[in-house]
Parts: structure tokens; C-alpha cells; sequence
């Protein structure tokens, strides 16, 4: 008897998750979207995949969509996961995200549990893989006798050297927004047992240089608040728990000026539909506009000269080329001419770099030190690496519920070996595997 799937979003991470389902037998696609030329272009007219144009904002309809089916998996924007996770538990369906589980997510726990429903969250790359990955090891040295005693993960999606020709060093393989509002994180880890602290206004100046074997040498800026993970790692004794995003040189500095400027914010609200960016950042500085870079050294307090100015011109910021936009705001204007200038081109490529950093000690004295490293490029005119390491863990977590080899219940994350097992194990088989050092 088949098996039928909704899959809500056909945007730029949806390829491979899609053409992983239609693959697996007796499984019918449901791919809902509000552009219904994405849809088409997914399903390529696949007999067991059906697309629909649908407007999130329609309950009555996403009700009916989703009560028509065995399964759901959300690749919507993460603000709107919990309205998707309401509704299948009030229709009785598991629902599979890519995203962090948030505690409104969290307290669904019991809900779902009650009606033996799997609400699986963070199936992607980060969060996804590196869970997977890390739990893989733990759980291996727990299997010895051994502790871990410190945990450093870093996760960074870049351009693939080839494709690295801009200046900013970083291209978009997902929404710019999500990649902006990252960047206003506060972010907190722990260092040899003392809690580091890093407010949101100073995350681009706290970070260091990391190398990663077979990749290079990046910058490394935390991610979020660690200090969870030794619970949810069972790594209790671990004096140092720390996430970080991997970027190009350069980037921390240059992004911490932008956020100076306030181009990462949403006020004021600009009522010219053909403002320039030039009038932005002049408006932003209470510049004249007429020697504009000189206004932005003096404040910022660099020389006319600086890297940073040289990405902005480079950037368009400069220009007195209307930015059509309704109602802008800064952060309006700063996302509209980071795509249109950071965009992967045809025949460009991106790469995901994941490395986890592992110290272990043993009951009879020893110590270890393990690492394990993802390196993944895109296809040039194929699939991204950041689509293939976000979409086929979700797809293959699809599989798993609908074939019921997953038997927990309730809001889950993949660090669970019924899930990080097979997951990692397929990925392997389809090119994407980490690879282990240990010394």
C-alpha cells in the first residue's frame, strides 16, 4: 500500500529531498508551494508526484492538504514550523523540519507523545549532520569506558574554492534573511568550565582562525548558546562545549562594521519605493551623501581605505540606482543587494565544511583526541552541497518513519542511533561520509 507525503516548500534546498522520495517505491509526493513553477520544475511531471499552489496563510486549505497524507515535512521559514506542527497534531500526522527545535516546539512534547506522533526536528546540515555525527562518536567512546571531556563543532557553508570570486568571500546557498538575522545571535560556551559569554553587538569581534583538514584555514564565530549540548550529548563532564560558523578571512571584521552601519536592522522604515542605496547608508551616518566614504570612515573609524568600505562600494551601497523596494528597511536594502550580488551563477559551486573536535579520557588514565571532518561540494549545473546535506537527511528520515523503523515519539532530535545510524550509513553510501582521525 503506498505512502503519501507532503512536502511544504520547493525552495532552494527542496531538489534533492523530492528526488530522494519519488525514488523510494509505493511513496506518492504531495509538493506544496506558492510558486507553482518551482513545484513543476521539482516533480518533472513524476506520476508519483502531484504539485499545489498553496498559500501558508489558508489554514482550511493546508488542513485539508494535510490531512490527505501519511507524513509531513516543512522546508518553510522556521517562523512558521509551529503553526505547520499544530495542525498535524490535530490531524494526527508525524512532521519532519530541518530546523532548531524552539521551546514553543519542545512543549509540544507531550501532545505528540500521547497520540504517538514523531515530530523530528533538526534534520538538516546544522542542525542535522553534525548531531549525527558527533553522537556517533560519543557513543563510541562511551561504548570503551570513556568520557568526553571537550567538544568543539564547527559547520560552515561557503563557496567551493573554485567559486570563491567576490570579495566577501561567501556566496547564498539559502535565504539571505536567515544568514542576516543569524548574524544579531548572542552567542555563549563553555572554556575549561567557565561560561563565555558573547552579546550579539560583539559576536563578529570573538573569534579565532580554525584550520580543517582538507579545507583550509577559516574564521571561527560561536553559534548560538552551547552549554545544552552536554545535556542533550549526555556529556556531562565536558569542562568545554563550543559551537561555531566557519567563514572566510576577512568576514568577522567587515560584518561587524555592517552591523555598526545598521544594515542589519529593521527600523527606520524608508517611504520612497526608489531609494537609493546611497541615500541609505548616508541616511544611516546623517551624511550629505556628497563625499559619502569619507563620512563612513570617520564613522567607523577607519581609514577611507578599509577593506570593509571597498565591499560595500563593491556591493553597490554606493550607487544612485533606485532599489525598488516597498516601504525598505535597512535590513531591506542590505538583503536585496547581498543577492543580487552573492549569488552562485550556473556553473558556480558551493561547499559545506563540518568539523567536530573530540578530547576523551579513559579509566585507566588515557586521553584521545578524535576528530571528524565533512568536506562537501556542490555539482557544478547539478545539486548544491548545502541542498544535498539539508535535504537527503530529512529524506532518509522520511523514509525511516514511513517504513516505522523509528519507534521513538514525541519532539526528537536525530541523536538517537535508530536515526543517526542508517542516516549517516546512506549518506555514506551516496558520497556524503565524514571522515575519523583519532591520536
Amino acid at each position: 500500500m503506498s505512502k503519501r507525503v507532503c512536502v511544504l516548500g520547493a525552495g532552494l534546498v527542496a531538489g534533492p529531498l523530492v528526488r530522494y522520495l519519488l525514488a523510494v517505491p509505493d511513496v506518492e509526493l504531495v509538493l506544496a508551494d506558492q510558486d507553482a513553477d518551482k513545484v513543476e520544475g521539482l516533480l518533472g511531471g513524476h506520476p508519483r508526484g502531484r504539485g499545489l499552489p498553496l498559500n501558508i496563510d489558508d489554514e482550511a486549505a493546508l488542513s485539508t492538504v494535510l490531512g490527505g497524507v501519511d507524513l509531513v515535512v516543512s522546508l518553510l521559514p522556521f517562523t512558521l514550523h509551529l503553526k505547520v506542527a499544530h495542525l498535524c497534531l490535530e490531524l494526527g500526522k508525524s512532521l519532519i523540519t530541518a530546523s532548531y527545535v524552539k521551546p514553543e516546539m519542545e512543549a509540544l512534547d507531550a501532545a505528540f507523545k500521547a497520540k504517538g506522533l514523531i515530530l523530528l526536528n533538526e534534520m538538516g546540515v546544522d542542525p542535522g549532520l553534525d548531531h549525527m555525527a558527533a553522537m556517533r562518536v560519543i557513543d563510541r567512546v562511551k561504548v570503551r569506558g570513556g568520557k568526553i571531556t571537550s567538544f568543539f563543532s564547527y559547520c560552515g557553508g561557503l563557496p567551493a574554492p573554485a567559486s570563491n570570486n567576490v570579495p566577501l568571500g561567501y556566496k547564498f546557498s539559502w535565504s539571505p534573511s536567515g544568514v542576516m538575522l543569524a548574524a544579531k545571535n548572542d552567542g555563549c560556551y563553555l572554556l575549561n568550565g567557565e561560561t563565555v559569554e558573547v552579546p550579539g553587538e560583539q559576536l563578529f569581534q570573538h573569534y579565532w582562525f580554525q584550520e580543517v583538514p582538507g579545507a583550509g584555514v577559516f574564521e571561527a564565530y560561536v553559534n548560538r548558546d552551547a552549554r545544552p549540548y552536554r545535556a542533550i550529548y549526555s556529556i556531562p563532564e565536558a569542562e568545554s562545549v563550543y559551537r561555531g560558523t566557519l567563514r572566510n578571512t576577512g568576514h568577522c571584521e567587515s560584518w561587524d562594521l555592517f552591523k555598526k552601519l545598521g544594515l542589519l536592522e529593521t527600523e527606520p522604515v524608508f517611504d520612497s519605493r526608489r531609494l537609493s542605496p546611497r541615500r541609505v547608508l548616508a541616511g544611516l551616518i546623517n551624511s550629505d551623501g556628497r563625499d559619502l566614504i569619507r563620512d563612513l570612515s570617520r564613522f567607523l573609524e577607519v581609514p577611507e581605505h578599509a577593506v570593509a568600505l571597498k565591499k560595500l562600494e563593491w556591493l553597490g551601497f554606493l550607487s544612485n540606482e533606485p532599489l525598488e523596494l516597498d516601504r525598505p528597511t535597512p535590513f531591506d536594502c542590505f538583503g536585496r543587494l547581498l543577492l543580487d550580488r552573492l549569488s552562485y551563477q550556473p556553473d558556480e559551486t558551493d561547499m559545506i565544511v563540518q568539523h567536530h573536535e573530540f578530547t576523551a579520557g579513559y579509566p585507566d588514565g588515557g586521553r584521545e583526541r578524535i576528530t571528524s571532518t565533512l568536506v562537501q561540494e556542490g555539482e557544478p549545473g547539478g545539486e548544491s552541497a548545502m541542498s544535498r546535506t539539508v535535504g537527503l537527511p530529512a529524506a532518509i528520515g522520511a523514509r525511516l518513519i514511513l517504513e516505522g523503523k523509528i519507534t521513538a515519539a514525541g519532539v526528537i532530535r536525530p541523536v538517537i542511533r535508530e536515526i543517526y545510524d542508517p542516516v549517516l550509513d546512506e549518506l555514506e553510501g551516496l558520497g556524503i561520509g565524514f571522515q575519523e582521525s583519532r591520536g
